[in-house]
Order: C-alpha cells, then structure tokens, then sequence
C-alpha cells in the first residue's frame, strides 16, 4: 500500500527562515520577483503592456499592526491556477514554459511566496487573471497549512494581482516606511518597471532611472565618474578604477571596481549580482575567474540559473563560459592600460602586485599580459622585466637577499644589471619566463662568475702582488679557497667572495656538521660528499683599493698572512656567509693579533699620546 508524504507547514517555514534564505527581509524580493514575473507573462500576451508594482503600506485606525500592500498589473492567477500553484510546495506557474522561456523568469521552485510567512501569519491574495473568465478570486493562505479560495466581494477593474501582509509582532520592524522602501530599493532597484511607494499620504517612486552602465554619457570621463560614484554607493568605498563587463553566454552586462588596496590572493571578493533586474546576492563568489581578485563588481544577468534560495548562480556550462567571458573583459582591460596608459597599469601593478605575481604564476596567459610590466629590484636600481630586456640579452638573477647584497654593489660599478629573485614569487616568475617564452635566455648568477669581467694585472703588476698572491695561497689553501688579485670598481671594495653555485649549501653543511653529534655528522658527511668537489670559491683581491695596494708592499710574512686572514674574514661577513668553527677561531686570532701588534706599537714609542 503506497502513502502520501506529510508536509508540515511550520517545519518548511522554519527551514526556509533559517536554512534557505538569509534574512526574512527576503519576502520583499519574492513578492517584486513574483509581481515581475507576471509583468513579463503578461507581455506575453500583450506585447505592448507597460506594466508596474505598487506597494502601499495602510496603517491600522485603533493602531494596531499595519498592512503592506503589494499590488501588479501583470497576468494574474485563475481559480484553478490558486489550488495548483499557492497551495503546492515546489509547483511553480513558471515551471510549464521554463524550459522555452527560461530567460523571461526571475522565480523557477514555487516556494518565494512562503517566504511571507516569516513576518506574518496570514496571507490574502486577490487575483484576476488575463486568461480567464474576468472574475476576481481570493486565496487566504494561513501558517499553519490552511487556505481558502473563493470568489472576492471586492473585484478588480483590470487583470493583475494584490498580496495583502497583516504584520506579525516579532515582525512589525519590517513594515515601516523606512524599511520597506530600503528593501525594495536594495532588491529591485533595478527593475525595468516603476515601483511606487504610497506612505503616510505620499507616493514614492523607487527606481526613477536606469543602472548608471545604460545609461548614454556625453565623454568617457563622464562615464567614468558616473561609473564610480555608483560604485561609492553601493560599496561604500572609493575605487581606483571601473570596467565595463559584458559576456554573451548568460547575457551578462554590468561594471567592475578596482579596489583601493590589496587583498591576500586567497581571499574571494563578494559581488552584488542581480538576475533579470532583481538583486539576487551581495556575496555572490562564482561569478569572476578566482584569479579577478582585485575587483568588486555589480552585474545583472538575464540567462543564468539560480540556486534554489535564489542568493547564488547555479554552477552550469553558461556560468562557465560567462565566467571565461568576463575575465577576458579584465584582461583586456589590462592589455589596453599596457598601450595606452603604461601608468596607471604600473600603478596597479604596484598596488596588487603580490597577487598580480602570484596569478602570473599560476595563469600562462595572465603571465604574457604582465610579466614585462612587473618591477624587479635589480642592480641598477628598479626597473620593469620589459625594460631590462631591452637592455640586456640575457636576464641574471641571485635567488637570495645575501647574494644580492653581496654582489650589488661591484656588480653596479662594472654595471653589471643583475636582479633581485630574493622576493616572493620572484625567483619563480623568472624561472618560468623561457617556458612560456621560449627566446627568452636566464641564468642564476652567482659572485663567482663577476672576476671574470674585471680587469687583468699588467706584467709588472703581476710582479709586484706576486708575494701577497703566494701568502694568500697558502693562508687560505686550508679553506679550500683560491686567489686572484684583479682591478675592479668600486676602489673601496677590497675583496670579493665568490662561492661557486652550491658553495652555500657547502658552507651550512660544514657548520652543521661542527655543531651536531657523530651520527647526524655521519650523514651530513654524505651529503657534502655528494656536492662538487671540483670548484673552489675564490677570494678577488682587488689592486685598485689602497690597502691592497699596501699589502702588496709588505714583507712582514707574519703580519702580511694575518692581514688577508682578516680580509676573508670581512669577506665573508660582507657576504652574510655563516662562519665555521675554523674561521671564527681565524677571526678571534686577527683581532689578538691586531690589538697585540697595536700595543705594541705604542710601547715602542712610549705609551699612550
């Protein structure tokens, strides 16, 4: 024996109130959204019907709760379509023609009109239907799954519809002047129809112009301060730019705001969408690709589905594709900003750069658009990628703070350009830029490699460092480290510390094993015996620094070995390499050194002056 399920009205009501709509406030929308529908089923019938929605709220003479009146000229509801359509849950007078006409309706479940059991207990709806015999019918629908149907003592003069809302107590906030004329404003602002207001004797109207995107402007200027004004409105911010959206799939049409500042990449910007002219959220996430998170946006669209709460769109192949149709209208934004106005798009870019960097990461096409207008910290100072390969056949980068510190200043003088990966994501958009370009040339760079462009000695040059350049050899063969003595800018720099390109990841290891146990140091032996053992680095002494020139003078063995100890010492230092236990015992020596070698001095001349 097969049964019917039981529905109990105040379970739905109270799922609806809590689960499936946002605020109760919602009942404002569902009676616009249902009055606009059948405006639109109404034209269908007479092409040339205006149409409009008349709310009115009638205060009560011994002051009890007032009645909100909502009142439309559109294709009304026949006795049979009042059984069928307001007394079964998910039966909608929508649902026999939505699949031809799915872009002219705004409601598609049958459920908007329990919404109005939210704030009262009662409902009274008065119809007349353009379809049918000309009578006018009443529906009296109550909360707790009762209603009545009968013809009205009251008929209509023309065909359309009148919802009567007696307010509920815990409900009367939503029946003032204020409110209702804030929701209506706030939902169907937008509406192609006028909505008028009566209230305290006056009649308001609530959508007198169009959304500021269709409206005609006399410049572009114009255009664009109306744009962004609209966008102070209703955000409540001032916005650095706007951008006309458009996309076919979903018939889509609207603005995006560029925000002020600049948003973790991971945080998802909330839109006010609407569907069909009726706001349909204000945190609507699925609407831009996730990499579009330096914009707000407002748009209405005419060909996407809603979720059944109607507070989101419905994830489909439209959706998609508008998606994809809207992210090209910001890319292209940005690619006219790159020809025609390279400022404001460096500004941009300096405003979201963090996020700019990370979408390039992840967007092979996003990368083309911007990566020849993102700064870099170079050398040279800063400068865009595209002007620096303007300059420079191949780009050379250090993927650290240290190297770049170590290397910026002699680099700079031999004006060398090398940039600065060190920053976040850095090093990886330049890593990436020969395989989405494949002519484009880049290489790590290293300190190792800048004694290659400095100036070689002259033979007798060559002669007069010979005894530093054999004291050095022998001072530093313990280190693993070689010498070369070359001129190079700038004069004040008298050294130079090259690793070679795993030189520290060597150094961490050594100091690591110094400082662990036996059997991690077993392992940490492995490990350095796995890098290459053939390179050195290198200690560049430079000739054009005066105290080098000095020190090729010296024939003090003993004072000349501890001089370019401590000038590897300061090498080091000036290279932010951590120091092993060798050498800290080699830098504590120098500093004995230099203060015996100074107290001495002064004894041979009799003290202190």
């Amino acid at each position: 024996m097969d049964h019917r399920f039981q529905v109990n009205l105040r379970g739905v009501i109270d799922l609806l109130s809590h689960h499936l709509y946002s605020t109760p406030g919602v009942f404002v929308r569902e009676l616009l959204q249902n009055a606009t529908d059948a405006i639109r089923a109404r034209r269908h019938l007479e092409p040339v019907h205006a149409g409009s929605v008349r709310m009115e709220l009638i205060e009560k003479q011994d002051g009890g709760l007032p009645t909100l009146l909502f009142s439309d000229d559109g294709v009304g509801l026949t006795e049979d379509e009042l059984h069928r359509f307001l007394a079964t849950i998910g039966e909608s007078s929508k649902r026999e023609t939505l699949e031809a006409r799915r872009n002219d309706f705004i409601g598609q479940f049958g459920i908007g009109l329990l919404s109005c059991f939210m704030v009262c207990d009662e409902l009274l709806v008065v119809t007349r239907s353009a379809k049918g015999d000309g009578r006018t019918m009443e529906w009296r629908g109550r909360h707790d799954g009762t209603y009545a149907v009968r013809p009205s003592e009251h008929p209509l003069e023309q065909p359309g519809t009148q919802v009567f809302l007696v307010a509920r107590a815990d409900a009367a906030e939503y029946f003032t002047a204020e409110r209702v004329r804030q929701l209506a404003v706030h939902y169907g602002g937008l509406l192609p129809f006028p909505i008028h207001l009566t209230a305290d004797g006056r009649i308001e109207p609530l959508n007198p112009a169009p959304p500021p995107w269709r409206r005609e402007y006399e410049s572009a200027a114009e255009r664009r301060a109306a744009l962004l004004a609209y966008g102070r409105e209703v955000f409540g911010q001032d916005f650095v730019d706007c951008i006309p959206l458009r996309a076919e799939a979903g018939q889509v049409e609207g603005v995006a705001f560029v925000l002020p500042f600049s948003p973790h990449f991971n945080a998802r910007q909330k839109h006010r969408v609407y569907l069909k002219d009726m706001l349909l959220s204000e945190s609507a996430e699925n609407l831009l690709p996730e990499w579009a998170f330096f914009v707000r946006c407002v748009v209405n669209a005419q060909g996407l589905r809603p979720t059944a709460s109607r507070e989101a769109f419905y994830e489909d192949a439209t959706l998609a594709r508008a998606r994809e149709s809207l992210g090209q209208s910001l890319r292209q934004y940005l690619v006219d900003l790159a020809h025609n106005d390279p400022r404001t798009l460096q500004r941009l870019i300096a405003l979201h750069g963090l996020s700019v960097k990370a979408l390039a990461l992840d967007d092979d096409d996003f990368y083309r658009l911007v990566i020849h207008w993102l700064p870099f910290e170079t050398t040279l100072g800063m400068m865009t990628l595209g002007h620096y390969r303007q300059s420079f056949p191949s780009v050379r980068y250090v993927n650290t703070l240290d190297a770049f510190r170590q290397v910026a200043r002699v680099a700079a003088a031999q004006g060398l350009c090398i940039l600065n990966g060190a920053y976040t994501h850095d090093t990886a958009l330049l890593e990436k830029l020969p395989r989405v370009l494949p002519d484009a040339q880049v290489e790590l760079f290293s300190a190792a490699q800048l004694p290659q462009g400095f100036e070689e000695l002259t033979a007798e040059e060559q002669q007069t460092v010979a005894r530093l350049r054999q004291v050095a050899t022998e001072a530093l063969e313990p280190f693993r480290c070689e010498v070369s003595i070359k001129k190079f800018l700038p004069p004040e720099v008298p050294t130079l510390y090259g690793d070679v390109d795993d030189g520290a990841f060597r150094r961490d290891v050594e100091r690591a094993r110094e400082e662990t146990d036996e059997l991690y140091a077993s392992v940490l032996e492995g490990a350095l015996s796995e890098s290459r053992e053939e390179e050195r680095p290198q200690l560049c002494f430079n000739l054009r620094n005066p105290v080098v020139r000095r020190l090729a003078r010296v024939r003090d063995t003993a004072q000349l070995k501890l001089s370019v100890e401590m000038l590897y010492v300061q090498a080091l230092l000036l290279g932010h390499r951590p120091l092993n236990a060798r050498e800290m015992s080699l830098l504590n020596r120098g500093l004995l050194g230099l203060i015996s070698a100074r107290l001495d001095d002064d004894e041979g001349t009799g003290g202190m002056h």
